[in-house]
């Protein structure tokens, strides 16, 4: 890690998506970068997402997507956040999402979409994003 600060992320998935495998190698790939990563798991609901994130008082959200639902999620999550008071928590979004729906996404507030990326693309973006704005 780039910075080399404590940074805690949480990785989940929401809704009814069962596909987890990329979340939890990008939850490994990120442990080994020096990374606290804390895997959610599957089956939550926006609001467990975030009542858990800011219980551990994570520095970012990482929302893995496979099942088409991320247009329905999303702004349930961001609206969470609101209710919460949390609406400086950082949301990342990765996994099967059309380049149509990048721009709507990072409308509802999204830090940033990453579509078929290679993980050493989202730990570029982390280090770079944590060495400039701090955990």
């Amino acid at each position: 890690m780039a910075s080399g600060r404590h940074v805690r992320i949480m990785i989940a998935k929401l809704g009814l998506d069962g596909h987890d495998r990329g979340a939890k190698v990008l939850a490994s790939l990120l442990r080994a970068e020096g990374y606290e990563v804390i895997y959610l798991g599957l089956y939550n609901t926006p609001e467990m997402l975030i009542q858990s994130a800011i219980q551990e008082d994570v520095d970012m959200v990482g929302i893995s997507f496979h099942s088409g639902e991320h247009l329905t999620l999303t702004p349930l999550v961001m609206q969470e956040l609101h209710k919460q008071e949390a609406d400086d928590l950082p949301v990342i979004i990765g996994g099967i999402i059309p380049p149509e729906d990048e721009e709507k996404l990072l409308e509802m507030g999204v830090s940033r979409v990453f579509r078929g990326s290679l993980a050493r693309e989202v730990i570029e973006y982390l280090d770079d994003y944590f060495s400039t704005k701090g955990p």
